[in-house]
């Protein structure tokens, strides 16, 4: 018997574990206030149709295992938005338009990173799917900001990005060689002026136009000189609007890791203390059986980053041995939380109480 676990694994003990359950509980009541109803999809599912449904390549990062009973290979979800897609597009498809829904539960990665070695996160999300507007979009930023302020995060910020950016500008006021534009996209992601000066130099501008958002929107503006992106440089302005003041808002237009399947819009949400941002969220499309697109736009947050470090406070109250049963649900009743001693024995350190019940009333220890 061995107390270890595989690399990227862990356990979570009280408090930390009630703590996170609580503000899971708390970030899905605020998006269910918004109309988002929950969705349970199973852990496992065939890889190869989970595979049409995750972004290129992203199979790649899911722990595959055959299955004894069908003898098919499925595959640990490393994303549960893949699978809300899919419920979307088969077993909701005759419902209405937009459908809105949300999701909480654990995904496996096969491997973690060098800054997010972890390989097992829950995810805790919300999906607005059938509309492709800016309308639909401010709200799904909107309702997470306000998943985050539900669960107590602060110093919240967010940074927009444009993800189709460089494939839109190259098919038509900027034309790039088919084969130069995932080098030059990649460039313009590392900020490589050198590289980006020799792929298509007319992009360079595009390198300096990052930072606080105002400033950066503006110099995103005086870039487009033709007015090609002004219809969607208005819709972003639009959604920043709905929470400035709130959150300190940054853009990179062309920031694209971790947004590879995202379509106009991807952001990723921060918060002060947290060692890495605490969610991601986007406009990306789902694909119906025969092949048909549909627009969709959600965020997700990572619940294991959302809870504070310092192990909240207990608020545990001892019931020595004999105490009614009327008296402990009348404290429960008070919000207390009881623990019962079960032999004589038993004391108020053994079960880490912070206050004793005696002459009907809960006193400090």
């Amino acid at each position: 018997m061995t107390a270890l676990l595989p690399e990227g694994l862990r356990d979570r003990l009280p408090p930390h574990a009630d703590a996170a359950a609580a503000i899971e509980a708390r970030v899905l009541a605020a998006v269910g206030l918004h109309g988002y109803e929950r969705v349970d999809p199973p852990l496992a599912e065939y890889a190869e149709s989970l595979a049409t449904r995750l972004k290129d390549g992203g199979l790649n990062d899911a722990v595959r295992f055959v299955d004894p009973v069908s003898q098919r290979t499925l595959a640990v979800r490393p994303d549960l938005t893949a699978q809300v897609a899919r419920i979307a597009a088969t077993r909701m498809a005759h419902h209405p338009r937009p459908v809105r829904l949300s999701y909480a539960g654990s995904i496996l990665k096969l491997r973690g990173g060098q800054l997010s070695p972890a390989r097992e996160l829950r995810q805790i999300g919300a999906e607005l799917i059938g509309l492709d507007s800016v309308a639909a979009a401010r709200e799904v930023v909107t309702v997470a900001v306000e998943a985050l302020e539900a669960a107590g995060v602060s110093g919240v910020s967010i940074d927009f990005t444009l993800p189709d950016l460089v494939d839109a500008l190259a098919a038509g006021a900027m034309p790039v060689a088919a084969e130069q534009l995932a080098s030059l996209r990649e460039r313009l992601d590392a900020k490589d002026a050198g590289s980006v000066a020799q792929i298509a130099p007319a992009y360079l501008p595009l390198v300096e136009a990052a930072g606080p958002f105002d400033q950066a929107l503006a110099r995103l503006r005086a870039f487009d000189t033709a007015g090609v992106l002004a219809s969607r440089l208005d819709g972003l302005a639009e959604i920043a609007r709905a929470v400035d003041g709130r959150v300190a808002l940054t853009l990179d237009p062309t920031e694209r890791h971790g947004f590879e399947y995202q379509t106009w819009l991807g952001f990723s949400l921060f918060a002060r203390g947290a060692g890495a941002e605490v969610g991601r969220g986007g406009t990306y499309t789902i694909v119906h059986e025969g092949g048909a697109e549909e627009a969709a736009t959600g965020f997700s947050l990572y619940g294991d980053r959302l809870a504070s470090e310092p192990a909240p406070e207990r608020r545990r109250l001892f019931l020595p041995l004999g105490t009614p049963a009327t008296d402990a649900a009348r404290m429960r009743a008070h919000g207390w939380v009881t623990v019962a001693a079960l032999d004589a024995g038993d004391t108020c350190a053994a079960q880490l109480c912070t206050h004793r019940y005696a002459d009907g009333d809960a006193q400090p220890v």
